[in-house]
Order: C-alpha cells, then sequence, then structure tokens
C-alpha cells in the first residue's frame, strides 16, 4: 500500500464501505456501524476501517472480526496549519452554536479521512463512525465521484452546504496529490475541517437525498421531515449516543436504537419504530 498506510490483510473487493476511527470513542461508534453494515447494507463490498494511532489495540480488538482495518498516519500537514485546525483554536473562531462537539473531538484528525483517496479500491462509499445504515445502500457504488447529502438539520438554508458523513468516491492517488496541494497552503483555515475542504473542492458535488444521511437533530426541528420508512442512515451529529447529553432525552429513541445496535441480540426494524409527533 502508498507510504503512510498499512493493512492487516488483503482487499477482498474492488468496492468498500469504509470508515474512520480516530480514538476510542468512535471506536465504539464503528463497531456499531459494522454491524448495522452487516444486517442492512444489501452489498458483499469490503467492510474497510481506517484508524490512526490514537486508537487503542482494546478498541481495536472487536473490529478486527468484523473488518479490514487499515492503520493510517495523518496527513503531512504544516505547523501553522495544525495550529490554526487545533482544537481550541478553531473552535473559538468557528464556534459550534447550535449542538455540542464531545470532548473526544480533535478536528486535525478529520483530514485523515482524505485518506481514502489512497485506498487500493475501485469505489468507495465513506460512513462516519457515528452513522448506522438501516436499509440498503449498495446502489451507492453506481453513483459518481462526488455525491454527499446537504446538511439539512435546521432549515431549508441548510442545503447550501453539503455534509461529509456519508459519500460517494473513487479513490485515486492524483486525486489524493491534488488534495493535499490545495489543502495545506499558507494562510489555509477550512472552517468545518473536512467537510468545508471536501465542499471546496467538489465545488459541483451531486446531492444524495436527506435519508441517505439523516441527521438526529431533525428528529426534534424537523419534524415532518422524518419517517422512519424512508430513512437509510441515521447520523448522529454533534452528541454521540454513547455519552451523557443534555439532549439525550430528546433523542431517547434514536439513542436506544443505536444502543440495539451496539449490542448482540435483536434490533428492531426501523421502519415499525413511530415517527415523531
Amino acid at each position: 500500500m502508498p507510504e503512510g498506510l498499512a493493512a492487516d490483510r488483503p482487499a477482498r473487493s474492488d468496492r468498500a464501505f469504509v470508515t474512520l476511527v480516530t480514538n476510542d470513542d468512535f471506536a465504539l461508534g464503528a463497531r456499531a456501524l459494522l454491524r448495522s453494515l452487516r444486517l442492512n447494507a444489501g452489498s458483499d463490498a469490503d467492510l474497510c476501517v481506517m484508524h490512526t494511532g490514537g486508537v487503542s489495540e482494546a478498541a481495536l480488538a472487536p473490529l478486527r472480526d468484523r473488518a479490514r482495518l487499515v492503520r493510517i498516519g495523518l496527513l503531512p500537514t504544516s505547523d501553522d496549519f495544525n495550529a490554526a485546525h487545533a482544537r481550541d483554536r478553531l473552535h473559538g473562531l468557528a464556534p459550534f452554536t447550535r449542538g455540542e462537539k464531545p470532548v473526544f473531538h480533535t478536528p486535525l484528525d478529520n483530514f485523515a479521512k482524505l485518506r481514502l483517496w489512497q485506498l487500493d479500491y475501485d469505489r468507495v462509499v465513506f460512513l462516519d463512525a457515528d452513522t448506522l445504515v438501516l436499509r440498503p445502500i449498495g446502489r451507492l457504488f453506481d453513483y459518481p465521484e462526488f455525491c454527499a447529502a446537504p446538511n439539512v438539520y435546521e432549515g431549508l438554508g441548510d442545503f447550501h452546504r453539503m455534509n461529509s458523513g456519508v459519500f460517494t468516491a473513487r479513490p485515486d492517488p492524483e486525486t489524493f496529490a491534488a488534495m493535499l496541494a490545495r489543502l495545506n497552503v499558507p494562510g489555509a483555515f477550512w472552517r468545518r475541517t473536512d467537510q468545508t475542504f471536501l465542499q471546496d473542492y467538489f465545488p459541483d458535488w451531486h446531492g444524495l437525498p436527506v435519508f441517505d444521511n439523516m441527521l438526529q437533530y431533525v428528529w426534534f426541528n424537523l419534524p415532518e421531515l422524518w419517517r422512519w420508512a424512508d430513512i437509510r442512515v441515521l447520523h448522529f451529529q454533534y452528541e454521540k449516543p454513547w455519552q451523557d447529553h443534555a439532549k439525550a432525552d430528546r433523542l431517547r429513541p434514536l439513542i436506544e436504537l443505536w444502543r440495539a445496535y451496539a449490542g448482540e441480540g435483536e434490533v428492531p426494524d426501523s421502519r415499525s419504530l413511530p415517527d415523531p409527533a
């Protein structure tokens, strides 16, 4: 594999569902995501977890028999770039006013997501580790690069921004090199890290339906948009379902669904769940 990547086994397909794990907390999310993919994805594509050195072996162990693990290094960005995107400075310049990022959120780690363009697959569907797949999504492998859903969770204005929690990609070393050349330029500041960068790099991004990346705040902000029968991917943006947090009571049905996938018992058919009032 290219420099900076090391896989624990060969690829078994030219297509893969890929996620990124940068710490032990996100490994918890990845475990539930992988189970949801096994049960619901409707595809025999490879399952691949990219992970950085920030993840302990104990946290990786439950993932080893569920997916191909690819250790990756953080991107070779400059000291000025790293300082600009350090947690305290980035959150100070671009504060989160609608939700709370968890304490384990390290913004600079997000850029490691670009390593997927170095992977030895022809086609990739990327999913953040805080997502669940509830309905088949294999059709996305036949979508072009770059497809993503809008960042909808509050109102119509959200449609102007994309969310990088679910997207389609075509790994290519030339694309990766071009991304690095644009990413790390003097004075660069990507307000929402990989999300802002990817929207800039792919300005004509193809829009997926919001049901391919349904953000959890829609549950209480836009309940008329929420229908369990339509949702293919559920995304726990901001607060995570394995945390204790201030919005947990408002999101209880979603958290209980995540816990079912995170365990070993039966999981409910999401289509049987009641929609928000």
